[in-house]
């Protein structure tokens, strides 16, 4: 079983920053595909992050790409979500997940295992 606790998140302004951070319980975290989603009020869960455990390779979708940087340190259990120049439309509660596999996966389906989410808000 691994449990995943996000912290990080709040009120800021457009244009401001935010760091998420995500610590997991696992003693094989070095070998889960780390990511983040994120819920708006009244929408589906949205993919924002995900990065793998070999070659640290990652994935963002087009709405957060050059803005959001996910990184891991494998000594500390614990992923971040740097998040730069945020905008209203990025307030959400986001959600740590974790997947056991290989491949990183875009969809909410695809990931075992999830936080209970912090709320960020960005303020226009």
């Amino acid at each position: 079983q691994v449990q995943l606790v996000e912290s990080g998140g709040g009120l800021v302004q457009a244009g401001d920053s935010l760091r998420l951070s995500c610590t997991t319980s696992g003693r094989t975290f070095s070998r889960y595909v780390m990511g983040w989603f994120r819920q708006a009020s009244g929408k589906e869960r949205e993919f924002v992050a995900a990065i793998s455990w070999i070659g640290g390779k990652a994935d963002y979708p087009d709405s957060v790409k050059g803005r959001f940087t996910i990184s891991r340190d494998n000594v500390k259990n614990t992923v971040y979500l740097q998040m730069n120049s945020l905008k209203p439309e990025d307030t959400a509660v986001y959600y740590c997940v974790a997947d056991s596999g290989i491949v990183v996966h875009t969809t909410p389906a695809d990931y075992d295992y999830w936080g209970q989410g912090t709320q960020v808000t960005v303020s226009s």
